[in-house]
């Protein structure tokens, strides 16, 4: 099984593509959300990767990650990127890549999720309206579309359920906005779902199989991707970014993955026998990402390979992110 350090080591490996395509941005590479769950593997990444300045930005509650990241070599600001004179303070960069938000907790408190999705990100787009902005988004701004759809393209119709997805959409919207106003160069990345050893989708699964819990059949397909490589992939599109309009990219891996095949593979890793409750929909929030693969590659680990990594980490009690994806509800209440 890996140990935190060497899942920490397979996160941050760079490609020579994205050697190559870092080489190629001109000026520092300013990350804002950089003490997040995504934020501190692609900071190793493009510093592994060879980018010249990269500029970590966070509140870094998490004790230790702020030196551990200046030890490895990035110039680390703590802020919150919420406070106006914070925003305004913080150096300038000619790329800039957006982590920042807000999923867990939507209900009962939509204002701030808004104030973090919608809001928060045209102060960002004020503040570096000359810079080069990659933003995390996510494919919740879709619809949910049938399952032998092969999943929404980048020219699908949008349609978000509940106000998470909603603010997500925001997010997109102001970004472009000022992306046209201003002329910057913007990549909008619609991620979904995302794992690692910590937490993801195949962690959710491996859990209720272990615990005894029911696994839900209602979403029975969906999408994973290795971190890593939605990382990469992340940075890599500051190069494709483009204004008016901007650069909008799925970013999820080739396979719709069924999550009952799943959770019994997980099962018969982990010896137990998963217990399954609904019947799977016809349909699910799935994203194509084929012009991510065309352009991109495809991701190096398969999903097999995830669960089979997943199960030995759950199983061998390996620390845990504590954060559901909630990928199972369907009226998008988080």
């Amino acid at each position: 099984m890996l140990n935190v350090a060497e899942l920490e080591e397979r996160l941050a490996e760079p490609s020579a593509a994205l050697t190559a395509d870092l080489a190629e941005l001109d000026g520092d590479l300013l990350i804002l959300g950089a003490g997040g769950k995504l934020g501190p593997s692609l900071v190793r990444l493009a510093l592994r990767g060879g980018a010249k300045n990269v500029i970590a930005v966070s509140r870094f509650s998490e004790p230790g990650l702020a030196d551990a990241l200046t030890d490895e070599g990035a110039t680390v600001v703590r802020a919150d990127v919420a406070d106006e004179r914070a925003l305004r303070d913080l150096p300038d960069a000619k790329n800039v890549v957006f982590l920042v938000g807000a999923k867990f907790g939507t209900s009962g408190r939509e204002h701030a999720t808004w104030f973090t999705n919608a809001y928060l990100p045209g102060r960002v787009a004020e503040r570096f309206r000359d810079s080069r902005i990659a933003a995390l988004s996510t494919g919740n701004v879709y619809p949910l579309v049938p399952v032998t759809s092969g999943g929404s393209t980048e020219d699908s119709p949008t349609g978000p359920v509940g106000e998470y997805a909603m603010s997500c959409l925001g997010r997109e919207r102001i970004f472009e906005h000022f992306s046209e106003r201003y002329g910057t160069p913007l990549a909008l990345i619609r991620l979904n779902y995302a794992v690692e050893m910590r937490y993801g989708v195949l962690v959710d699964l491996a859990q209720k199989v272990l615990d005894g819990t029911p696994v839900d059949l209602s979403t029975g397909q969906v999408n994973v991707v290795w971190q890593g490589y939605a990382n990469e992939v992340t940075l890599r599109a500051l190069k494709h970014a483009s204004a008016a309009p901007p650069y909008v990219l799925n970013v999820t891996g080739p396979e719709l993955v069924s999550v009952r095949q799943a959770a019994t593979a997980l099962g018969a890793a982990l010896g137990r026998e998963p217990v399954f409750t609904g019947q799977e929909a016809p349909t699910a929030l799935l994203s194509n990402a084929g012009r991510c693969h065309r352009t991109y590659g495809y991701p190096g680990i398969t999903p097999e390979e995830l669960i089979e990594h997943t199960a030995r980490w759950v199983a061998g009690g390996g620390p845990l992110l504590g954060k559901p994806t909630k990928f199972e509800r369907r009226d998008g209440q988080f």
